[in-house]
């Protein structure tokens, strides 16, 4: 049976070949469809894309609605346009009106940056807009969508071979960006500045325990040991989206400490305190991408799920403020699919991690030590 959502991506094609759009095609439309933490670090390789248009040619960048709240690390020159991903996939009239403007903004060149795709996503927005060129890499293997995949791919009218389905995520798009320039596009992550400065305080320490994916974090005793290891004339903050600490009351108990706040913030007012931060611990989300762009001392908890991929960054990218603790397994690169049994709750990958390691990595960091 046909899905209806492709009925009107059908509909929405031979209407397109009624409408005649105005003017020659112009401008480079970007789709960066990750999420929070992938437009932290789609923001350092936002410039090599750049280079893919022509001179004063205007750039737009097609971000999911939820990896939006990052976008202000993107450059000024650059549009972007945010698109609510599960609305374009439920509602009929939301995805015709999206894919009617992606056709009539005329794009001349479309590059999809993306190795995971969806077919009737962001693939589907990407080729919505017919462009004169429309560019992707060869999608990352999906048996679910793999006819699908293998049927779009057709249309798109150049494909980059990006390497193996496990490779360092900020390489495989410099190498991409590079190949559509032709110019050689030097891998590096840039260094993020806040717009405002955060007030000076006593020593801060910003911990970000939690996830979106509850078996991805630690025990609330850990970090109370780590906090009681720092001392108390260290100002510490657990950071988190409001409501966050309601939503797992345990933690609650780490704010009886004196020194100890809960820290709402939004993303950019957060970058501000970041850059003050003596030390971040935070389990692998958007938080520490960002933490390491500002320049903090930067621990990362993180599960074995993006092992090669974004877990720990390249070599010849990963600077000396930061360390990426985890636990090696026989089924890491999962990205999130864990097929082993939850422990006390959490992923295998993540309940082996060892609090006297933690605590004893965060002091190195805090007092200024390298990461070797």
């Amino acid at each position: 049976m046909v899905k209806l959502f492709r009925l009107v991506d059908r509909y929405q094609r031979w209407r397109a070949k009624s409408r005649v759009r105005s003017g020659a095609p112009a401008g480079v439309l970007l789709l960066s469809a990750g999420g929070l933490g992938d437009t932290v670090l789609f923001s350092h390789v936002i410039e090599a894309f750049c280079r893919c248009a022509g001179k004063d040619e205007k750039i737009t960048v097609l971000l999911r609605r939820d990896g939006a709240r990052t976008g202000f690390l993107l450059p000024a020159s650059v549009a972007t346009l945010s698109v609510d991903f599960k609305r374009f996939h439920r509602d009929m009239r939301y995805r015709l009106e999206m894919s009617n403007q992606l056709y009539q903004a005329n794009y001349r060149r479309v590059i999809s940056t993306d190795y995971l795709r969806h077919p009737d996503l962001d693939e589907a927005m990407a080729l919505a807009a017919q462009a004169p060129e429309c560019i992707a890499m060869v999608a990352r293997p999906w048996a679910k969508y793999q006819n699908r995949l293998d049927r779009n791919a057709g249309r798109f009218t150049r494909l980059f071979d990006s390497g193996p389905a496990r490779h360092d995520k900020l390489l495989r798009w410099f190498r991409f960006a590079s190949w559509i320039s032709g110019e050689p596009a030097k891998p590096g992550l840039k260094r993020i500045k806040a717009s405002v400065s955060a007030k000076a305080e006593p020593p801060l320490v910003l911990i970000q325990p939690f996830s979106a994916v509850k078996a991805k974090q630690l025990a609330p005793a850990v970090y109370g040991a780590l906090i009681d290891a720092l001392g108390d004339d260290v100002a510490v903050r657990i950071t988190g989206a409001p409501g966050e600490m309601d939503a797992n009351p345990p933690f609650k108990a780490l704010l009886a400490r004196p020194n100890v706040e809960f820290e709402d913030a939004g993303f950019e007012p957060l970058l501000a305190l970041l850059q003050t931060a003596r030390l971040v611990v935070s389990v692998d989300t958007a938080v520490m991408h960002l933490s390491v762009a500002a320049g903090a001392p930067t621990l990362c908890l993180a599960s074995a799920a993006y092992v090669g991929e974004i877990v720990p960054y390249a070599p010849e990218l990963q600077p000396s403020h930061v360390d990426f603790y985890y636990k090696s397994m026989d089924c890491e690169g999962c990205l999130g699919t864990c097929i082993k049994s939850l422990r006390g709750g959490a992923f295998p990958c993540i309940a082996e991690l060892e609090p006297d390691v933690i605590i004893e990595k965060a002091l190195k960091l805090f007092a200024g030590s390298a990461v070797s």
